[in-house]
């Protein structure tokens, strides 16, 4: 498995039992603390493998600093990637570092799967439930918290959202008649749902109000506290999105970069609602949501509520 469906890792089958899970992520400081900045690092960076039902296995270190700063920040950061490691069940093995000018931090990993177990991006099936492991907004918020327009509380629960693993959300998701799975980073929930869609070949019908947003997102959002990604990703795909009316603020939050995002699941409607309950019970960081529904593939691949 490869690139040709925008799927989240390449896969490479070892065995008849084995298949090997391989991706990489990293990127520049998105919060002022280096030890969270670390653990977010981390986190999406595994991301992945959970999101192609996998478990993650090894990682290395990807180190880009500036020798102008003190290397207690590193030390920092290279702590809470190992402590994200660790809470994953994986093991960190080394990695690389490079003199560079602006941090940047992130990992290569390496995870495991059955290859009859794999999720795959493509697959969902029209009836199908759509379901969000995660709130989103964390670009809206990081944009305001540089503005110094963000409450604490906003600040402090888009950090609990993007260190949160999507390794308990897997460990449900596992146990479903999942068709299809990804998980939400850079290209926001509607470019990611554009891809599975159109991998799918069918439409997703999304319910706005339903998706679950993070503290003070919608009201940002209404302020223009939008990050410069969230219109490339719109330029990219909104001719493929039927709005419906749709308020501005909302298309932005819908193609809002997110970072360390959670999954997003098409499943059986006959199995959705014991999967809530599921998360309710597992003891999940994050916000749940049922966002929309699967339909028949029509002249858009997106239709919103």
């Amino acid at each position: 498995m490869g690139i040709e469906t925008s799927d989240d890792a390449a896969i490479y089958k070892v065995t008849d039992e084995i298949a090997m899970i391989q991706t990489v992520d990293f990127f520049t400081p998105i919060v002022d603390d280096p030890y969270m900045f670390g653990q977010i690092a981390a986190a999406n960076s595994l991301s992945d493998v959970w999101a192609m039902g996998g478990e993650p296995a090894v990682a290395l270190n990807i180190v880009g600093f500036p020798n102008c700063l003190d290397p207690a920040v590193l030390g920092d950061i290279l702590a809470g990637g190992a402590d994200k490691v660790k809470e994953a069940g994986a093991v960190l093995v080394g990695g690389h570092s490079v003199q560079d000018d602006e941090p940047k931090y992130g990992l290569c990993v390496s995870g495991f799967v059955h290859p009859d177990k794999i999720f795959k991006n493509y697959g969902a099936r029209p009836g199908d439930v759509l379901i969000l492991t995660k709130q989103i907004g964390s670009g809206i918020i990081n944009t305001a918290v540089k503005a110094q327009m963000a409450s604490e509380g906003a600040r402090r629960e888009t950090e609990v959202v993007m260190a949160s693993l999507n390794k308990k959300a897997k460990q449900v998701v596992e146990k479903y008649d999942v068709s299809a799975c990804t998980d939400i980073t850079g290209f926001g929930l509607l470019g990611h749902c554009v891809e599975m869609a159109s991998a799918s070949e069918v439409t997703f019908e999304i319910r706005v109000r339903d998706v679950a947003y993070m503290e003070d997102a919608v009201a940002c959002a209404k302020m223009g506290l939008v990050p410069a990604g969230a219109y490339k990703n719109r330029g990219y795909s909104i001719d493929k999105v039927e709005t419906g009316g749709v308020e501005e603020h909302y298309l932005d939050l819908l193609y809002d970069p997110q970072t360390s995002g959670g999954l997003l699941i098409a499943v059986s409607p006959d199995e959705s609602a014991q999967m809530m309950e599921d998360f309710a019970k597992a003891g999940m960081d994050t916000r749940v949501s049922m966002i929309g529904t699967v339909a028949e593939k029509s002249d858009k691949l997106i239709r919103l509520r």
